[in-house]
C-alpha cells in the first residue's frame, strides 16, 4: 500500500470526516459510562501541513484553510474549530499549522476512563503514532490490519463506543467489500455498536450495491450522510465523499441536516454542490 494521508490531511474530506466524528463522540460523553473508541485505520495521528507532503499537493488550502480565513463561522462547525485551535495552542503565534488525524481528535474529547484503539498496517506511520500516544495510558496502538482486529475487538468491555472505519481506497471496489465483510462480521458480534465508515465519492451511481448491502443484511439504523463539492459528473476525481453511521445516537440525523449545509457552503467548489442526509435503513 502506497498511501499516505500526510498528502491529504485538512482537505475537504477531513474537514467533513472531523466534524462528524466530534459530533459523534461528544454524543457518547453526554453519558457517565465509558467508552471506546476504535480506529481500523488510524494513519500517522496528527499532521503538520508546512512539510512536504501537505505542501506539494496544497489540498488543505480547499479544505480546513477555507474555515481559518473565514469572516464568519456558523455555529455547527464551532467545536470543529475550536478543536484546531487546541491541537496548536502550543503555538505561540496562534498558527494553526498542525492537523490532527481522527485518533488525536478522539483523544483530546476522550475523558478519563475512555479508551481507544488505534490499528495501522503500516510500520512509519504506526511508529508515529505509538510515538505520539506513548504516555497515554488509555491507547492502544497495534501494527496491524484494522479489518481483520475488528472482529477481536468488538464488543469492547465498556460496551459503548464508536468504531470508526476510514480506508484509502487504492482500490475502491475491494474496499468496498472489504468493508462490507468486516461489518457483516462485527455487526453480528456487537449489534448495538456505532460505527461510522467514511467513503470517496466520484460518480455515485456506483456507490448504489454498498447502499443497498446495508439493507439485504440487515443492518439496522443507517444513516447517510453525504458532501459533493463538485457536480456528480466525472469518474476522475474526488467530487465528494459521504459517511454511513451505523446506530448513529438519538437525533443525530437533525444535527446533520444542520451541520452539512453549512459545510456545503464553506467548502463548495462548483455552484452545483449538493449535500445530503437520509436514512438507507430503519431510523
Amino acid at each position: 500500500m502506497n498511501y499516505h494521508h500526510a498528502f491529504h490531511a485538512g482537505n475537504f474530506a477531513d474537514v467533513f470526516k472531523h466534524a462528524i466524528l466530534i459530533g459523534l463522540i461528544e454524543a457518547l460523553k453526554t453519558k457517565s459510562t465509558p467508552f471506546c473508541y476504535i480506529d481500523t485505520h488510524a494513519g500517522a495521528g496528527k499532521y503538520d501541513l508546512r512539510d512536504k507532503p501537505s505542501q506539494k499537493t496544497g489540498e488543505f488550502t480547499d479544505g480546513v484553510h477555507r474555515l481559518l480565513v473565514s469572516s464568519t463561522l456558523a455555529p455547527s462547525l464551532r467545536p470543529y474549530f475550536d478543536l484546531l485551535r487546541a491541537a496548536n495552542a502550543e503555538d505561540a503565534q496562534g498558527h494553526l499549522n498542525v492537523y490532527p488525524g481522527s485518533p488525536l481528535i478522539a483523544t483530546m474529547l476522550m475523558r478519563e476512563g475512555d479508551r481507544a484503539v488505534l490499528c495501522e498496517t503500516q510500520e512509519e506511520e504506526s511508529a508515529q503514532l505509538k510515538a505520539l500516544f506513548a504516555r497515554d495510558a488509555r491507547v492502544g496502538v497495534h501494527q496491524r490490519d484494522g479489518y481483520a482486529a475488528l472482529a477481536a475487538l468488538v464488543p469492547p468491555k465498556e460496551r459503548r463506543g464508536v468504531v470508526l472505519i476510514d480506508p484509502p481506497f487504492e482500490t475502491q471496489r475491494d474496499e468496498f467489500r472489504a468493508i462490507e465483510a468486516a461489518i457483516k462480521t462485527a455487526y453480528a458480534r456487537w449489534p448495538t455498536g456505532t460505527y461510522a465508515i467514511w467513503y470517496p465519492i466520484k460518480l455515485r451511481q456506483h456507490l448504489l450495491p454498498f447502499y443497498r448491502w446495508f439493507e439485504r443484511h440487515g443492518v439496522r439504523k443507517t444513516l447517510l450522510a453525504e458532501l459533493m463539492i463538485f457536480p456528480d459528473d466525472s469518474p476522475l476525481r474526488l467530487n465528494g465523499c459521504g459517511m454511513i453511521v451505523v446506530n448513529p445516537p438519538w437525533q443525530f440525523d437533525k444535527q446533520l441536516a444542520a451541520l452539512l449545509p453549512d459545510l456545503a457552503r464553506m467548502l463548495a467548489r462548483d455552484t452545483r454542490a449538493e449535500q445530503r442526509v437520509e436514512w438507507v435503513t430503519g431510523e
